[in-house]
């Protein structure tokens, strides 16, 4: 299974999670170091992208498709992994 795959998963498995009304989330990782955070509302049928910084500062991003939120962060993890 690819990687790629396995996001889109735990992204539809929050879709599923969500048929309760209540946000999911996932956080996603590299090597013990937390990359992002994705939430799923439920109510907007839309996933948060939050992106952690050097600092664990983080930043924000909305999306409404799951195929876009799945390839962020894919690159998030592919970045890392060539660091």
């Amino acid at each position: 299974m690819s990687q790629l795959t396995g996001i889109i998963q735990r992204l539809k498995s929050l879709q599923e999670g969500g048929e309760t009304g209540e946000v999911q989330q996932r956080l996603f990782e590299v090597n013990g170091k937390t990359l992002c955070q994705v939430k799923f509302f439920p109510g907007k049928d839309t996933f948060e992208l939050e992106v952690y910084d050097k600092d664990g500062k983080g930043h924000k991003y909305p999306f409404d498709d799951i195929d876009m939120t799945a390839i962020e962060i894919f690159e998030l993890l592919q970045e890392e992994k060539q660091q």
